[in-house]
């Protein structure tokens, strides 16, 4: 796409700059899939009829063509900097259109593009579909910042796909179920944008498109799962294989290359297996052990492309031909030099898997898959939508995705027999029901590199 005065790519461009080299992929292609055909689009250019709201509006400009990534033109909000609780218009900075044509959402979802200048002074972004000035209304919620680790990161385009199984309210005559279906899909003539800012003074957002595009449930009736093992752990091998192989489920399993072969991981030969008899995916998580440990943002730019690099010529070395890769700690931030680990990881391999689940699932395709989305600490000593009883049970994540739509990834560590310890550690029995009651369902369980395929 062609940017604007100001104007940057989407995030994940795969070149880095340290000091005067220049840094191009190498090994495989980093294939990012094209963005899934909109049947209607708002791309916000001349005359798009949206206009601001909200008692926490700053500044307003409606066409703003200092930032874009289409057109000539974004729409962009500033905040006035008061700390927002999403309780009413009088602490938000909205776009919104009212009384428009009547849009069907029925086995669709929206996608939104959009850029913020400062993450940090951010609490939440959401967005509202509905009628009678929004008396009725389903929301989203696209963003909730974190002081850890932001899916959204400051001064970059970003494209986020809303699923009907992302739901977080409903206001009025709309209601959801106890599966989380809506009990209305269509007729919908109200959208708003709203920026809650967390009181650390203004900030920006520019909203470049709201898309209507395919939803999962379009490719995958059922639902769409893959269930991933990160750091090899030979618990997984012995305790949660068999319960896959019983119900013909594949996985894909993040891979410490030099911590195969010693003791309490996977062997080379049970990879191979896996692999080989089981339809697994042997993907990549580190080289060395020492460097997963200190999470690339926590060493150089150097450090990671070396071990990254080094990965993959181990995979292909052993004959695990994956491009997945997920990210130490699911951290994809900056190194300790300040560049992009999700651009040098990308000269390696064409997908990178994080474990940030908050806000919303995937869809097909991903709009941003070097920053693939899954749900962590599935385990009896967490509590939420990542306990086992509450995945399983009625309007869990995996009703949502069965149901409404969404890439649910799953991401485990151990599977053990004794009493989980910590949310790294899932029960042999919680997984073996997890397992079941995905196969009852008849979810589509994928590697991740079948999906990107």
């Amino acid at each position: 796409m062609v940017a604007g005065a100001g104007a940057t790519m989407l995030a994940g461009a795969g070149i880095f700059s340290r000091g005067s080299a220049r840094f191009v992929p190498v090994g495989p292609p980093s294939v990012v899939p094209a963005l899934t055909p909109a049947s209607w689009s708002q791309n916000f250019q001349k005359g798009h009829g949206w206009t601001a709201i909200g008692g926490n509006v700053g500044k307003a400009i409606l066409d703003d063509t200092t930032e874009f990534v289409r057109g000539t033109q974004s729409a962009s909000l500033t905040t006035a900097g008061k700390a927002g609780e999403d309780g009413g218009n009088t602490d938000q900075a909205s776009l919104e259109r009212l009384g428009g044509p009547a849009v069907n959402l029925k086995g669709k979802a929206v996608r939104l593009i959009f850029k913020v200048s400062d993450v940090n002074k951010l609490r939440w972004i959401n967005f509202s579909v509905g009628t009678s000035g929004l008396a009725n209304a389903f929301r989203w919620r696209v963003h909730t910042h974190s002081n850890t680790q932001n899916w959204v990161k400051s001064g970059e385009w970003v494209a986020i796909t809303l699923q009907w199984g992302d739901l977080s309210n409903s206001d009025g005559a709309y209601k959801t179920d106890a599966a989380g279906v809506p009990s209305v899909q269509a007729g919908f003539t109200d959208m708003r944008f709203s920026v809650i800012d967390a009181g650390k003074g203004p900030c920006t957002v520019w909203l470049q498109a709201v898309e209507i595009v395919p939803d999962t449930r379009s490719t995958y009736p059922n639902g769409l799962v893959s269930i991933t093992f990160d750091d090899s752990w030979q618990d997984v091998f012995t305790n949660g294989r068999p319960a896959m192989d019983k119900y013909d489920l594949p996985g894909t399993t993040y891979t410490i290359a030099d911590q195969i072969d010693t003791g309490g991981r996977f062997t080379t030969d049970q990879l191979r297996a896996v692999q080989n008899l089981s339809g697994w995916e042997v993907a990549g998580h580190s080289y060395q052990g020492a460097v997963h440990a200190a999470r690339y943002s926590g060493v150089t730019a150097e450090v990671v492309d070396k071990d990254a690099g080094a990965l993959r010529a181990w995979m292909r070395e052993n004959d695990f031909n994956s491009d997945s890769f997920a990210y130490p700690g699911g951290q994809f931030g900056q190194t300790t030099d300040g560049h992009s680990v999700e651009a040098i990881v990308q000269r390696h391999f064409s997908t990178g898997r994080s474990i940030i689940a908050e806000d919303n699932r995937e869809c097909i395709q991903p709009p941003m898959p070097m920053r693939l989305r899954s749900l962590t600490g599935i385990s009896s000593t967490t509590k939420g939508m990542a306990n086992p009883d509450t995945m399983i049970g009625r309007g869990g994540v995996l009703d949502r995705a069965q149901y409404a739509g969404g890439w649910l990834i799953l991401c485990f560590h151990r599977v053990v027999t004794t009493t989980p310890r910590n949310s790294s550690e899932c029960h042999r029995d919680d997984f073996a029901k997890i397992m079941r009651e995905i196969k009852v369902r008849g979810m589509e369980v994928r590697t991740v590199g079948e999906v990107m395929s």
